[in-house]
Protein backbone atom coordinates (compact mmCIF):
# COMPACT_ATOMS: atom_id res chain seq x y z
CA UNK A 1 0.00 0.00 0.00
CA UNK A 2 2.07 2.73 -1.39
CA UNK A 3 5.22 1.22 0.04
CA UNK A 4 4.31 2.29 3.67
CA UNK A 5 5.14 -0.55 5.99
CA UNK A 6 3.00 -1.41 9.32
CA UNK A 7 5.35 1.00 11.64
CA UNK A 8 4.99 3.88 9.46
CA UNK A 9 0.55 3.42 8.85
CA UNK A 10 1.17 3.10 12.82
CA UNK A 11 2.64 6.65 13.25
CA UNK A 12 0.43 7.95 10.70
CA UNK A 13 -2.75 6.58 12.61
CA UNK A 14 -1.19 8.13 15.57
CA UNK A 15 -0.79 11.30 14.32
CA UNK A 16 -3.53 11.85 13.00
CA UNK A 17 -4.84 10.78 16.81
CA UNK A 18 -3.39 13.61 17.94
CA UNK A 19 -4.54 16.04 15.87
CA UNK A 20 -8.08 15.17 15.59
CA UNK A 21 -8.86 13.11 18.78
CA UNK A 22 -10.93 9.79 19.36
CA UNK A 23 -14.27 11.86 19.22
CA UNK A 24 -13.69 12.97 15.52
CA UNK A 25 -12.02 10.20 14.31
CA UNK A 26 -15.11 7.84 13.36
CA UNK A 27 -16.88 10.75 12.08
CA UNK A 28 -13.22 11.22 9.84
CA UNK A 29 -13.03 7.06 8.89
CA UNK A 30 -17.25 7.53 7.83
CA UNK A 31 -16.26 10.27 5.64
CA UNK A 32 -13.28 8.59 4.10
CA UNK A 33 -15.28 5.30 3.55
CA UNK A 34 -18.27 7.49 1.73
CA UNK A 35 -15.67 9.48 -0.33
CA UNK A 36 -14.23 5.92 -1.73
CA UNK A 37 -18.12 4.79 -2.54
CA UNK A 38 -18.47 7.65 -4.54
CA UNK A 39 -15.40 7.49 -6.43
CA UNK A 40 -15.31 3.83 -6.82
CA UNK A 41 -19.39 4.27 -8.37
CA UNK A 42 -18.12 7.31 -10.25
CA UNK A 43 -15.40 5.08 -11.57
CA UNK A 44 -17.86 2.13 -12.40
CA UNK A 45 -20.37 4.66 -14.14
CA UNK A 46 -17.14 6.05 -16.42
CA UNK A 47 -16.39 2.30 -17.55
CA UNK A 48 -19.80 1.72 -18.23
CA UNK A 49 -20.40 4.54 -20.46
CA UNK A 50 -17.03 4.14 -22.20
CA UNK A 51 -18.52 0.28 -22.94
CA UNK A 52 -22.05 1.43 -23.98
CA UNK A 53 -19.79 3.87 -26.81
CA UNK A 54 -17.74 0.98 -28.04
CA UNK A 55 -20.65 -1.15 -28.71
CA UNK A 56 -22.50 1.53 -30.14
CA UNK A 57 -19.78 2.19 -32.69
CA UNK A 58 -19.58 -1.42 -33.12
CA UNK A 59 -22.76 -1.39 -34.46
CA UNK A 60 -22.96 1.09 -36.44
CA UNK A 61 -19.60 -0.22 -38.09
CA UNK A 62 -21.86 -3.38 -38.79
CA UNK A 63 -24.24 -1.64 -40.44
CA UNK A 64 -22.48 0.39 -42.45
CA UNK A 65 -20.85 -2.88 -43.75
CA UNK A 66 -24.26 -4.57 -44.63
CA UNK A 67 -25.18 -1.23 -46.72
CA UNK A 68 -22.30 -1.81 -48.41
CA UNK A 69 -22.34 -5.12 -49.16
CA UNK A 70 -25.84 -4.75 -50.51
CA UNK A 71 -24.92 -1.94 -52.42
CA UNK A 72 -21.94 -4.42 -54.27
CA UNK A 73 -24.43 -7.14 -54.66
CA UNK A 74 -26.90 -4.90 -56.30
CA UNK A 75 -24.35 -3.02 -58.66
CA UNK A 76 -22.86 -6.76 -59.84
CA UNK A 77 -26.66 -7.77 -59.94
CA UNK A 78 -26.75 -5.01 -62.69
CA UNK A 79 -23.85 -5.55 -64.31
CA UNK A 80 -24.50 -8.94 -64.88
CA UNK A 81 -28.13 -7.91 -66.70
Amino acid sequence: MFGLGGQELLLILFIVLLFFGPSKLPELARGLGKGMREFKKAQADLEHEFKKAVDSADAKDQSVDAVVSKEKQSVSESKAS
